[in-house]
């Protein structure tokens, strides 16, 4: 996983897909739905961390 394309392709994987036209908005969405995938054992803890690492880094660059 390198960058917030292959997040969104993570969760697609199961069904969610996020689009608010507000890109913030996106970005929060998605991570709480990945932390509820992880939460359910849905992902293992490697997706997890580099999803979240991501998903604060496309924040930060939106911010």
């Amino acid at each position: 996983m390198k960058n917030l394309y292959d997040v969104q392709q993570l969760l697609k994987r199961f069904g969610i897909f996020i689009y608010t036209g507000h890109r913030m908005a996106d970005l929060e969405l998605m991570q709480d739905e990945v932390r509820t995938l992880y939460d359910s054992g849905l992902i293992d803890q490697q997706e997890f961390k580099m999803a979240l690492l991501i998903i604060k880094a496309n924040y930060q660059k939106f911010s």
